[in-house]
């Protein structure tokens, strides 16, 4: 994508945003779901609840953790419970609408690996794990996912089953008794995707502005589905844009001076 009034990563961020309504309670990932959901919280669902895995809820960070252990959640949240009420009570009870998840490897079906990259045994890399993100992807109301294109990320096959999706896609979910809808939307930096109805592999719905066709199969590991009327994703409008840069420069102030991870 080139367009000299945002990048790519800005229009992933505030697409991913926008996918957020009001009402929603979030389960929230660091890194790239984290930008997007304060991103919503500061421009068009204001009363969103945000949840983030150390167990703070209602949480409205003024710059974005650097982790799930920032004490800038803690400090800025309603409230914050203990780790396993957070999931026994508030996740595996049904009470969180939306999780919003990263990947290191995805499949067409949305199956997530953050373990391991090659042979579990002789690993090429050793990622940082599932953490709460296999819970989260089995029990919230459904899953968005988040990540940029390339072909090393978005893979015909992932080399580890960290966090479940739509299996091999149909009703694998129901099979396995999963009553949630799981992954429903993926925005990545070129286009936004949604799973088919039937076979569950993620379509793409929507093109980002200045993005063609060719560049979002050039960067997937897999042959593209293509809606049957491909759309082009909105343009960041000013209030989104300024929201973003205002967030990631308040962040990048923070850190820098040693406040961000109290």
């Amino acid at each position: 994508m080139s367009d000299p009034d945002f990048s790519a990563d800005e229009m992933m961020t505030i697409a991913a945003a926008r996918a957020l309504r009001n009402d929603d309670v979030c389960f929230v990932g660091i890194g790239a779901p984290s930008a997007a959901c304060n991103v919503a919280r500061l421009t068009h669902a204001p009363d969103i609840t945000l949840i983030y895995e150390s167990g703070t809820i209602g949480t409205a960070p003024s710059v974005l953790p650097l982790s799930i252990g920032d004490g800038e959640l803690c400090d800025t949240a309603v409230t914050t419970v203990p780790v396993p009420e957070m999931f026994r009570y508030w996740l595996q009870g049904g009470r969180i609408s939306v999780g919003f998840l990263g990947a290191a490897q995805l499949d067409r079906f949305g199956n997530i690996n953050t373990t391991v990259i090659g042979d579990y045994d002789h690993p090429k890399t050793r990622l940082p794990g599932g953490g709460g993100a296999p819970e989260i992807a089995s029990s919230c109301g459904e899953i968005f996912i988040t990540m940029k294109q390339s072909l090393r990320a978005m893979v015909d096959r992932i080399d580890f089953f960290t966090s479940f999706g739509h299996g091999v896609g149909g009703d694998a979910r129901a099979k396995l008794g999963m009553t949630t809808k799981g992954p429903t939307l993926l925005i990545t930096d070129l286009a936004l995707w949604r799973p088919d109805e039937n076979t569950k592999e993620f379509t793409v719905v929507s093109l980002h502005p200045g993005v063609t066709r060719q560049q979002v199969q050039d960067t997937c590991g897999w042959t593209v589905s293509w809606a049957d009327d491909v759309a082009e994703t909105p343009r960041p409008t000013e209030a989104e844009l300024t929201t973003l840069i205002d967030l990631k420069e308040r962040t990048r102030a923070a850190h820098e001076s040693g406040k961000g991870n109290r």
